[in-house]
């Protein structure tokens, strides 16, 4: 029986390989008017989709909120590590494959940066450094527990600040690679083979901030923050191939500086993009208002959909609902978007007006947050 199996298979595979390939077996009229009618229906959902996206460009609130009593800032390093824990740094410094000093440079760069940018800001009176305090961690490359009320209450009622800004975490952590690759070498006597040396080190800042605010005794923030760095060098030999490597201090402490501003952006509102969906499709008037929307004719665009919100299909006017509630957002008027978005679901069940209102609301919400965060 196998061997019954094994010429059969064979034979098989022959005919195969003889079968021209114009003789194939041609589609069938069933499979033909099948495949015509998926291709059909595709294009009909696509034709037939009824909204379109607009984009609006909203102002969110920071993610940090700064109370407005607080006028007056201090920037502290509290990063040194506690003499109890020297050894413990001195392992990480080896393992990590530091310079002399380099986190000790690349930490008062941030304090310097994060004073930079704050100064930048109009919201405070006055921004210090606040470099020559006792401060310490024990913990290298890790966030410690916070400092006391007390303490900071001392450095604030001190320095005349109302706040901290406190660097309390700064480590950097460094991985070499080294590979010998061949080449060929120009010489006066022609091309001859030989070995190029690369290097290549990945440096990691990880920088660490908390906001502490003695009044309301809360800490406000409590933020990490990381950079990658890429060096590399290239020669004829291990040395010249490492020399790229050796001066990477300023570009650590120029990294640092600017993590540390980035991080005093967390205290600023932002404008982002969002998207909405609006109807174009419905009647007549809707395929006109699409044209005005696309041309930023909106207000010429809203007179038609007005007109829609008093039509007999309930369909047709909660569309038109929906759409005055796009308006009116685009237009900043939140609480008159709320009422047409809650008219077009309870009085015309428009599905898209319910995730609307909810949407609307957050946006209230964060608008009542930046308020409060703009006061001066």
């Amino acid at each position: 029986m196998n061997l019954i199996i094994c010429n059969f298979r064979t034979n098989a595979s022959r005919n195969e390989r003889q079968t021209p390939i114009n003789h194939y077996p041609m589609p069938t009229k069933k499979c033909v008017q099948n495949l015509l009618f998926i291709a059909l229906g595709a294009l009909t959902f696509i034709s037939c989709k009824s909204t379109e996206l607009v984009y609006i460009k909203v102002l969110e609130p920071a993610p940090v909120t700064i109370p407005a009593y607080v006028k007056n800032i201090g920037v502290v390093n509290r990063t040194t590590v506690t003499s109890q824990n020297k050894a413990l740094d001195v392992v990480d410094k080896i393992f990590s494959l530091e310079g002399k000093q380099l986190d000790k440079e690349g930490a008062q760069s941030s304090v310097s940066g994060l004073a930079d940018e704050l100064r930048k800001n109009n919201r405070f009176n006055d921004v210090k450094e606040l470099g020559e305090l006792d401060l310490t961690t024990n913990a290298p490359g890790l966030f410690s527990a916070p400092l006391s009320w007390e303490t900071v209450d001392k450095i604030c009622r001190e320095n005349h600040v109302d706040a901290l800004f406190s660097l309390e975490l700064f480590d950097t952590d460094s991985k070499i690679s080294y590979a010998a690759i061949p080449v060929s070498l120009n010489t006066p006597l022609g091309k001859v083979p030989g070995i190029e040396h690369q290097a290549s080190m990945l440096t990691n800042i990880k920088t660490g901030w908390r906001i502490y605010d003695p009044a309301s005794r809360n800490i406000l923030d409590e933020f990490p923050v990381s950079r990658n760095l890429t060096f590399s060098g290239r020669g004829i030999n291990p040395a010249a191939a490492a020399g790229a490597l050796i001066n990477r201090k300023e570009a650590v402490k120029q990294a640092s500086a600017q993590a540390a501003q980035y991080y005093g952006m967390r205290i600023i509102p932002y404008r982002t993009r969002v998207t909405r969906d609006y109807y174009v499709k419905g009647t007549d008037n809707f395929r006109t208002a699409r044209r005005k929307a696309q041309t930023g004719n909106w207000d010429g665009a809203a007179e038609l959909w007005k007109k829609e919100t008093t039509n007999a299909s309930k369909s047709v006017a909660g569309r038109a609902c929906y759409n005055m509630a796009i308006i009116c957002e685009i237009n900043g008027e939140l609480e008159l978007a709320i009422k047409w978005s809650q008219k077009a679901y309870e009085e015309y069940n428009n599905r898209l007006a319910l995730k609307y209102i909810r949407l609307l609301k957050n946006r209230q919400a964060g608008n009542a947050l930046l308020q409060q965060q703009q006061v001066q």
